[in-house]
């Protein structure tokens, strides 16, 4: 029996387990099976506690297709969430490794439980080999990129995690007919998260993600803070925004090099999973 806990960050949701004290199967079947929203508990993917040997803890990131990923802005809100309020630790400050470097978080805490994360995604890289991104420049800022013959003003950032930002007029449009396109487009060799944006004002950015191995979620936080930081480079907004996802507001801040993103995080419900019912179906 394996305990659980599903969580939310702007609707981002994963299901998180405590790797620390149990022993968790991490196979793409099993995260694929557990994921299913129909068949499963239902996830954008499973995101594990684990221990770290230098920092305060490691986190390991799943895709719903049973990919991992290097780092989750909003699953990392979460993750610190979880374990201050499972008493993991008793910290309000941690450094949790990732795939994608360390992060330093601060946990907002008021009645001993945790309402809002502010977490230093890191520095931005706009290094085509970073991403990585197989564009003939050093770097592609407000660069035409054919996908699916037709011709995006795109611009690749690394979060350390590739993303590609483009603008778009409105967002009411099939973003499941364009997004594939992007995600396995062979500028990418790892294959990209793309962000379709429409800028409202110089302090308010609106947008929608397509993400590898996720297809569309309500949010994610890397992304917005791509989405900032390709803005800012681009001369289209302040370097302090509040980016509007699907499932609400983060506020991203880009200073000494570094950007910051502070959002909500949730726990949605608390269960038991029979890991064999989910190996055998």
């Amino acid at each position: 029996m394996l305990k659980f806990t599903k969580m939310e960050g702007l609707g981002n949701d994963y299901i998180y387990v405590d790797g620390i004290h149990q022993k968790v199967d991490m196979t793409p079947e099993f995260i694929t099976r557990i994921s299913d929203r129909h068949f499963g508990i239902g996830s954008d993917g499973m995101i594990v506690i684990l221990p770290s040997q230098k920092y305060d803890f490691f986190m390991r990131m799943f895709n719903r297709d049973g990919s991992e990923g290097k780092m989750c802005g909003n699953g990392i809100r979460c993750f610190a969430k979880f374990v201050y309020d499972h008493h993991l630790t008793d910290q309000t400050y941690l450094e949790i490794e990732t795939l994608a470097g360390v992060k330093r978080v601060w946990l907002h805490v008021e009645n001993g439980t945790v309402q809002s994360v502010k977490v230093d995604m890191g520095q931005p890289s706009l290094n085509t080999q970073d991403i990585p991104c197989l564009f003939n420049k050093e770097q592609m800022v407000d660069e035409p990129l054919n996908i699916n013959h037709h011709i995006y003003r795109c611009t690749a950032v690394s979060m350390g995690n590739p993303h590609v930002v483009t603008y778009v007029d409105q967002l009411d449009f099939e973003i499941e007919k364009i997004g594939p396109y992007f995600e396995k487009n062979e500028m990418f060799p790892e294959s990209v998260n793309t962000e379709f944006v429409r800028v409202i004002d110089r302090q308010h950015l609106k947008m929608r993600v397509w993400e590898r191995g996720s297809g569309e979620t309500m949010a994610c936080g890397t992304g917005a803070c791509a989405v900032m930081y390709a803005s800012y480079v681009n001369g289209l907004c302040d370097s302090q925004v509040d980016v509007e996802l699907l499932g609400g507001i983060l506020n991203i801040q880009y200073q000494d090099g570094h950007i910051f993103m502070e959002g909500p995080a949730r726990t949605v419900f608390e269960g038991i999973m029979n890991e064999e019912d989910f190996k055998n179906v």
